[in-house]
């Protein structure tokens, strides 16, 4: 799969129908970093009129998630990828469009490239921080992720 944002919304669409009804799309992607955008609306709401945590967690975990697949790409090899763990704060109410964003592409090369080196499983705690359409940080998601070559 070619990683343009295009392609990457498609995917959505067909693998992550959730994701895809609920808003989420990604806006840009390059090596080192994924943006994704989701938008507050009511199918996508909570009972106190903010975006539902659920949602912003997809949109979150979608640019970790973009990053470590265009990265395993590039490498060639048969590499399974799983989160084990996420952490989630929340500083104020998700509302508007809201654009989660990414900027590890170089610690996930990083970590991708142990693994092969080593033959052995790795993890790798990636953050995205989300942002409202003032620039003012709505929440802020981690997640762990786990990698080993296959193989």
């Amino acid at each position: 799969m070619e990683f343009t944002p295009a392609k990457l919304n498609l995917f959505t669409f067909f693998k992550l129908p959730s994701a895809f009804w609920s808003g989420v799309r990604v806006k840009s992607v390059s090596p080192e970093v994924c943006e994704v955008t989701v938008k507050h609306r009511w199918f996508n709401q909570n009972p106190f009129n903010s975006m539902y945590f659920a949602v912003q967690a997809m949109a979150a975990e979608f640019t970790t998630g973009v990053l470590m697949m265009f990265q395993i790409k590039k490498t060639g090899k048969n590499i399974s990828m799983l989160v084990a763990q996420n952490k989630s704060v929340f500083t104020k109410k998700a509302t508007g469009r809201i654009t989660f964003c990414c900027t590890q592409g170089a610690l996930i090369e990083d970590t991708i490239q142990k693994a092969i080196d080593t033959n052995e499983g790795q993890t790798v705690w990636l953050t995205s921080i989300g942002k409202n359409e003032k620039g003012e940080q709505v929440s802020e998601m981690q997640f762990e992720w786990t990698i080993k070559v296959r193989g």
